[in-house]
């Protein structure tokens, strides 16, 4: 058993028991729940440094080899998204040291973050559709209860639309699993990648592929899918947002990445023109959605389903450097998106609200806020020398080498779509005179000398320092995404690491 490979599920599935019996101590069950965090990001970085020195990890569960037993697989693009999941998990962890009430606490909200997190990273390490289909369920339980927590009536409203629409998506699903097994024989994906070129139903191969780009694009929040995600994300306490913000829809992404790079490659023309059209609307669809919000979670909500859209047109184009700068713009929306929605938290903090009519003044009481918000703000943005521009950059490339001129000029207008957006929380929120003073108690808890500040402060500070490194270095980090997007697209590497042999 390849321990690198396991530590990533049995890290946030221990931490989640222990939290469990450490139930009566809150000091205890909150050390335990972001020391587990902590522990996933070190193994994070352990699996991308040994993946990227040795290759691509495999390990049979229970010593049954593949394609017949449980595989646990590892490539770049895996090992980045492990990565991912360990450091978002541990900065929320710390900023919900001082945004989660007692009461969720109580009721096992560190547990139920790591059980998400076993659940992310079970759909990321998988090597089989039907444990896809598993993890996914493992992380929907998790976050639907995380969604309910607390029990008020926006927060039931949302998590009940939220796990309607996912129950729908795990049952087409489901659904497709069992027509591709019937096809194929088999459900192993480096198994399917060999056998799928050899059937002899092709037409049944596309129709189950438009199965799972549904049932994935549910999950990822594309058009016209994606209704469930604002009508949802805006309820929970703020860190539960940014985690979902964070992970959920790409989570979705990752699956269509990795089963319309490895799987359903037969029919290329069709398939991948249906997800770039798609890729188009959803930004459009998603910004537009935004620009007519006045409440900053749901604007924030919708700029995912925007972003998603810049993702998905990569994969639609479906080369080496168009998928390389998809996962470059999966690695910067994860950062710069996160830390928006942690910096609308310390803004309820201070005024109670999420409403921007009734914020303002945010620029003079914290200036370091302010400059946190317009680092991920830019970035999100698409502004120089920040990561989302190299990101944009990338994909532009792409297209034009492709000639698909349009959807490269749709994505640049969204992009100043964005920005309008964005400028419209700065004048609102940090520029104008605040309608209303800041409540005592927030400006007590912001600028008092407990932790609490430093506890709301240091996860966004160090996100954002990781957006600008991103964009500083974007030339290492895309070379790292060359790497990992040759992968994907060179698929006889990962089928000789878990068959042992070539196509």
């Amino acid at each position: 058993m390849n321990l690198v490979l396991v530590l990533p599920l049995l890290i946030p599935l221990s931490t989640a028991i222990l939290s469990l019996f450490w139930w009566k101590s809150p000091v205890g069950r909150r050390a335990i729940g972001v020391g587990g965090t902590f522990l996933l990001l070190l193994n994070g970085l352990w699996l991308f440094a040994t993946v990227w020195r040795d290759g691509i990890q495999v390990s049979a569960i229970g010593n049954w080899p593949a394609p017949f037993g449980i595989i646990l697989v590892a490539d770049l693009f895996s090992a980045i998204m492990v990565v991912i999941a360990g450091l978002k998990g541990f900065a929320v962890a710390i900023y919900s040291l001082a945004t989660i009430d007692r009461g969720r606490e109580s009721f096992g909200y560190y547990a139920l973050l790591n059980f998400l997190l076993l659940g992310v990273c079970g759909a990321f390490l998988t090597g089989d559709l039907f444990n896809l289909y598993v993890w996914f369920e493992v992380l929907l339980m998790a976050s639907f209860v995380l969604l309910a927590l607390g029990g008020e009536r926006p927060q039931m409203e949302g998590a009940i639309k939220y796990v309607t629409l996912n129950l729908i998506a795990s049952a087409l699903f489901l659904a497709a699993v069992g027509l591709l097994y019937g096809v194929a024989g088999t459900l192993n994906m480096a198994d399917l990648a060999q056998k799928l070129p050899e059937a002899h139903a092709a037409e049944s191969v596309t129709m189950i592929a438009m199965l799972f780009l549904v049932a994935f694009g549910i999950k990822a929040g594309i058009f016209p899918l994606f209704f469930w995600l604002p009508a949802s994300y805006h309820t929970p306490p703020v860190a539960v947002t940014a985690i979902f913000a964070a992970l959920l829809t790409k989570v979705g992404v990752y699956a269509l990445i990795r089963v319309f790079t490895l799987i359903f490659v037969q029919e290329v023309s069709y398939t991948h023109t249906v997800i770039l059209v798609l890729g188009g609307i959803t930004m459009v669809t998603g910004v537009l959605g935004a620009i007519a919000q006045n409440e900053v979670r749901r604007l924030l909500s919708f700029h995912i389903i925007s972003q998603i859209g810049y993702m998905i047109m990569g994969l639609g184009f479906f080369t080496p450097l168009a998928i390389a700068g998809a996962i470059y713009y999966v690695i910067h929306n994860i950062l710069a998106k996160t830390n928006l929605f942690l910096i609308s938290g310390i803004m309820h903090v201070l005024y109670g609200t999420y409403e921007l009519k009734k914020l303002g003044g945010l620029y003079k009481q914290t200036p370091l806020l302010a400059a946190l918000f317009l680092i991920s703000a830019f970035s999100l943005a698409g502004v120089p020398p920040l990561s989302g521009f190299f990101g944009k950059l990338i994909l532009a490339q792409a297209g034009f080498d492709r000639e698909h001129y349009a959807i490269v000029g749709v994505a640049l207008a969204v992009g100043l779509l964005t920005m309008f957006s964005m400028t419209k929380i700065w004048l609102e929120a940090f520029w104008k005179e605040p309608p209303q003073p800041p409540s005592e108690s927030g400006k007590a808890r912001l600028f008092g000398p407990g932790a609490t500040r430093y506890l709301l402060l240091s996860p966004i500070a160090l996100v954002a320092l990781l957006t600008l490194v991103l964009g500083v270095w974007a030339e290492a980090a895309l070379a790292v995404s060359l790497r990992a997007a040759e992968q994907l697209m060179n698929p006889a590497e990962y089928i000789r690491a878990v068959l042992g042999k070539t196509s």
